[in-house]
């Protein structure tokens, strides 16, 4: 008797945490807020949202950054206008201190190529988008050719191209901040 009723209470705790999880998974993605408004806690690649909602400009980052929801990462605002090679970019971004935070890095090729609107030209950027200084020129990516190591992965913010050049040639650089992809290298 004392078996069957434990065995019941087990089953209806069971049921119970059943119904709770089923219920969190149909409510949709969990929401939070911040000084700047509601953003999902967990952005998918694969939502498109409208660039008004896209981007957020974090007041609290000295509005230096810019969040972009559809993939949690935190962007700079105004990307530094002067050239840099490719090793000399992943220092300037790794030594770089935004809205009173470190931790940047340069961008995947995939992660830079996430901002780009391939309707748009000079820049290829979504219209509407919060950034300022953007030149219509390419920019570095950390992610190194796999086939010729000297050279590196750069999207070109004027057109959207995406292509390889020298590690040793002059682009732009364009900082980010969030969790790395370990397969976009």
């Amino acid at each position: 008797m004392q078996k069957q009723m434990r065995n019941r209470g087990i089953v209806g705790g069971l049921l119970s945490l059943s119904l709770l999880v089923g219920a969190a998974l149909m409510a949709g993605p969990a929401q939070a807020a911040t000084g700047n408004g509601p953003y999902y806690a967990e952005p998918a690649w694969a939502q498109k949202l409208p660039v008004a909602t896209r981007f957020i400009e974090l007041t609290d980052w000295s509005s230096a950054a810019v969040l972009d929801r559809e993939t949690g990462l935190v962007w700079e605002k105004a990307p530094q206008v002067t050239a840099e090679t490719w090793f000399s970019a992943r220092g300037t971004c790794a030594n770089k201190t935004i809205g009173n935070r470190k931790g940047w890095r340069l961008p995947s090729v995939h992660e830079l190529a996430s901002v780009i609107d391939p309707s748009q030209s000079n820049p290829a950027l979504p219209l509407g988008h919060p950034f300022i200084n953007v030149l219509s020129t390419g920019y570095w990516s950390a992610t190194s050719n796999a086939e010729t190591p000297t050279f590196a992965w750069n999207v070109g913010v004027g057109n959207g191209n995406v292509g390889t050049f020298f590690k040793t040639s002059f682009y732009q650089v364009w900082c980010v901040r969030g969790a790395m992809n370990a397969d976009a290298y």
